[in-house]
């Protein structure tokens, strides 16, 4: 709707004003655009065209900050069940960068200049594409409302990501970090390397999805980032670990559910960066220049599933195990470590060696004379 108003200029002449509806501020007022013409049809027709360009989501309803559109996609994330790392990317590194700006000053140059102090923090390419991607999908939804609250989604440089991350977990690293480790955090990385689970799978784990009898876990459907259930089978060392673990919830916590839980309180474990980093630390996995850890939980992941292939395991179950769908997904997790090369070159050596043993030995065998027929 618009509204047409006569009014009169200082010279006395009659001019009419327009006054189309565009929408809602963030405190729910209306908000309503304005402009004079000599004309009733020229008032009419601009007012018109206005509100053909709101629906189009042309028009913008007001200057909102960028903090109501991070209330915005945080609701819509809470509606979807999608809270966890795009939240805590929010919370940790977008709202104090731009929460005090209005979404019309969040332009390519201001993100470039988020990109360089992210960078002057040490952070990779990669980190900062998924922060810039959680930005991207404010203004996306924040264009898709209606009305629209914001006109355009800026222009985001692009950044050229790195090789994909290639740490393993060896077994002399393991035994380790096993043995630096606080005792509630053991049980996490005994499961993470003869599994490859994911580190939220292995947190959220509950004593109703593991049958110590039956010796697996069953990952309900829904629980997974995938979406879809599957059994993990345990290997002896898992199996005693967990034994341990469960005689520990029953003595102190056993109202508890978790599998992995705070010592203490019985509560959740669901940070550890402390005693992780502490420990690699005591086992020589620090870089030094970055100040972090060489070894993450995730690394686990990709060993897990080498060592599943080593062990003769068909790569369709060592899928299955470790929850991925697709061939192409695997293929970036089961990459050849060094010491596989060395491995491979040491065969080839004992192959060749073979190839030239067997020569030797036929050249030096008495070869039979066979007397060949004449041709007719």
């Amino acid at each position: 709707m618009a509204k047409i108003f006569k009014v009169k200029t200082k010279t006395g002449e009659t001019h009419y004003k327009a006054r189309p509806f565009v929408g809602l501020d963030e405190k729910g007022k209306p908000i309503q655009l304005c402009r004079t013409f000599e004309t009733a049809k020229e008032a009419k027709d601009w007012a018109a065209d206005q509100i053909v360009r709101r629906g189009r989501g042309e028009l913008v309803a007001g200057k909102y900050s960028m903090a109501v559109l991070f209330d915005d996609l945080e609701r819509n994330f809470r509606n979807r069940n999608k809270t966890g790392w795009a939240a805590l990317v929010i919370k940790a590194h977008l709202r104090p960068y731009f929460g005090t700006m209005r979404a019309d000053q969040v332009t390519t140059s201001a993100i470039e200049r988020y990109v360089e102090k992210r960078k002057e923090r040490g952070r990779a390419n990669g980190t900062i594409i998924r922060e810039l991607t959680v930005l991207k999908r404010t203004f996306s939804l924040a264009k898709q409302t209606t009305p629209p609250k914001v006109a355009m989604v800026p222009h985001f440089p692009k950044l050229e990501e790195g090789p994909a991350r290639r740490g393993f977990q060896e077994q002399s690293e393991y035994e380790a970090m096993l043995a630096a480790l606080p005792d509630e955090l053991k049980p996490i990385l005994v499961l993470a390397f003869h599994t490859g689970m994911r580190r939220g799978e292995i947190l959220g784990l509950q004593w109703s999805q593991v049958d110590l009898l039956e010796r697996v876990i069953r990952l309900e459907p829904g629980s997974t980032k995938n979406k879809e259930g599957r059994m993990i089978p345990l290997a002896s060392d898992v199996l005693e670990i967990l034994r341990m673990q469960r005689e520990l919830h029953d003595r102190y916590h056993p109202r508890k559910p978790w599998v992995f839980f705070r010592h203490a309180t019985g509560d959740q474990l669901k940070d550890f960066r402390g005693g992780w980093t502490a420990a690699c630390k005591k086992c020589g996995l620090w870089d030094e220049a970055k100040k972090r850890p060489t070894r993450l939980l995730h690394d686990l992941r990709r060993t897990g599933v080498r060592n599943l292939i080593r062990a003769g395991v068909p790569e369709r179950v060592a899928m299955t195990i470790g929850g991925w769908k697709s061939r192409s997904v695997m293929d970036r997790y089961n990459i050849v470590s060094e010491a596989d090369l060395h491995t491979a070159a040491h065969r080839l050596d004992g192959y060749l060696e073979e190839n030239r043993r067997k020569r030797a030995e036929a050249s030096d065998a008495p070869i039979d004379k066979v007397e060949q027929p004449l041709p007719n």
